[in-house]
């Protein structure tokens, strides 16, 4: 890692409250790199050998079975992904792939752990990060056991607006094939749910999505009472 790019990387949740010398330990045997789009960075049970944090850019999570594959999350910067198998030392369960241009951290896996037994910040960052993700994923399920498809997608409307800090106005990074395999709908599907969602204040050019009747669409899509 270049000495110009480690003041933007200890400002990470993940770093920013740890011991200088610890942190500076993590960065010395670090690597910030730049992949480019549609570049797999690991697939599904290999080991895991290194900690990605998504600084810039989209990644894909996806897993396969039977000849099957399904987008089981959308990455978005600033985070770190698949921390639970590297804390555990054990192999990915799922494929991570590029979307586009993107600047990822690797920290080997090995040392992670390491200086996590040895800093108090880290190890507490650590388990915040695991619990949001833990937390997500509990939403993700919920979602897709009691919400017909345009539900799911009113309500992931809703949430992306509460994420981008947005008013009204959402963009939709990734492919809507992509959004489809995320919210568990073939994209026929989900064009079908977007239709639906125009008469529930929702009005779609391209991959931007405007809210225009919020009340509307809060009472189709039955936005979840506990924030995100």
């Amino acid at each position: 890692m270049r000495i110009g790019e480690k003041p933007e990387i200890a400002r990470l949740p993940l770093f920013r409250e740890m011991d200088d010398a610890k942190r500076e330990r993590v960065f010395a045997g670090s690597f910030l790199q730049v992949f480019p789009p549609q570049l797999t960075l690991f697939e599904t049970g290999q080991h895991a050998d290194f900690l990605h944090v998504l600084v810039d850019g989209l990644v894909e999570l996806s897993a396969t079975s039977g000849g099957r594959d399904t987008t089981m999350r959308i990455v978005e910067p600033v985070t770190s992904f698949i921390l639970a198998a590297v804390v555990n030392d054990l192999p990915y369960l799922m494929t991570a792939r590029t979307l586009e241009p993107s600047r990822i951290l690797l920290v080997p896996a090995a040392l992670i752990r390491e200086v996590i037994r040895q800093d108090t910040a880290l190890m507490q960052a650590t388990m915040r990060e695991l619990a949001l993700a833990y937390r997500d994923l509990v939403r993700a399920l919920a979602d897709m056991k009691l919400r017909q498809s345009a539900e799911r997608l009113g309500n992931y409307l809703l949430q992306q607006e509460t994420r981008q800090a947005t008013s009204g106005v959402i963009q939709l990074r990734a492919e809507k094939r992509l959004l489809a395999s995320l919210l568990g709908m073939t994209p026929e599907n989900l064009s079908r749910a977007f239709s639906m969602l125009a008469g529930h204040g929702v009005r779609v050019d391209g991959s931007n999505i405007a809210i225009v009747d919020r009340e509307a669409l809060c009472a189709f899509a039955r936005p979840d009472p506990i924030p995100v």
